[in-house]
């Protein structure tokens, strides 16, 4: 992952900071949350050493299947493995939506449309230092307890309300050992949910748009809280209530943008930020 990424973020002009160490520091915890819970993984291989070349990743929500991964080493690009490694990790008779947060790189892009997915909009990076911040509004927040029947069906409606599939629950576990995971109420009645933590932002999902400033002061103040340096927040372009009110609190534009891919057009994008690192929604 690390070399493949690096290598593009020089060819398109921004490179990227971190040695592949300092990336596996940062994401251990997912990456051992993906090797657990994938639907396919996929490895390419050297056939005369079994050096690892490539490898393709993706994970199932009911009927939303993801690709996560899907990395070939620079010296082995344009031989064909990352199609190999695409067919058998996001196959094309799998998933009623079928769906890819992908970088620019135009050989990738490529691979996807024949994958039967095509490029709905850009996912934007807006970061920055959070600062001391307090919720507005009339919502109060509560901490996730997995434990609770009740909350985890106010999870399960707001993200089918969103995204039309749900995450199950061994996913909203781990979200909560790696972050701190929040309901917000309106008069009793669930309408959103954020998660926030030294490992990342997101998601972040709303069943009204308009609630997303307080929910979004609330994340930011719980940041500097607990002495996060920096946010990074993944919202899809269509959310341009998050992203105002992130313009407006001196958040600013990363250059790297991906771009969500799909089979067909699905949710609700403009209540939704999503998982960060933007590896998933």
């Amino acid at each position: 992952m690390w070399a493949s990424v690096t290598d593009l973020g020089v060819r398109h002009g921004t490179p990227l900071q971190g040695s592949a160490a300092e990336w596996w520091a940062s994401g251990e915890s997912l990456q051992r949350f993906l090797a657990v819970h994938a639907a396919e993984w996929w490895v390419a291989e050297e056939p005369d050493n079994g050096a690892l070349i490539g490898f393709g990743r993706s994970i199932e929500r009911g009927g939303l299947l993801e690709l996560v991964e899907l990395f070939v080493l620079p010296t082995h690009q344009s031989a064909g493995v990352g199609r190999a490694l695409l067919d058998r990790a996001f196959p094309l008779d799998r998933g009623d939506i079928r769906s890819i947060i992908a970088t620019t790189d135009v050989r990738a892009l490529s691979r996807y449309y024949r994958a039967g997915t095509a490029a709905r909009f850009p996912m934007l990076t807006l970061g920055g230092r959070p600062t001391k911040a307090q919720m507005a509004g009339n919502l109060t927040a509560d901490p996730i307890d997995v434990g609770s029947e009740a909350d985890r069906q106010a999870l399960y409606e707001i993200d089918r309300s969103v995204l039309e599939y749900p995450r199950n629950e061994a996913e909203i576990r781990w979200l909560l050992e790696d972050r701190e995971g929040f309901l917000y109420r309106h008069a009793g009645e669930a309408v959103g949910f954020a998660f926030v933590g030294n490992g990342g932002v997101g998601p972040i999902a709303v069943l009204d748009s308009g609630a997303f400033p307080s929910i979004l002061l609330h994340v930011e103040g719980r940041a500097f809280a607990s002495d996060i340096k920096q946010l990074e927040f993944q919202v899809p372009a269509p959310n341009e209530v998050a992203t105002r009110h992130l313009l407006s609190r001196g958040f600013r534009f990363d250059p790297w943008v991906n771009v969500l891919m799909s089979n067909r057009p699905f949710g609700r994008f403009d209540r939704l930020v999503s998982f960060g690192p933007p590896v998933f929604l």
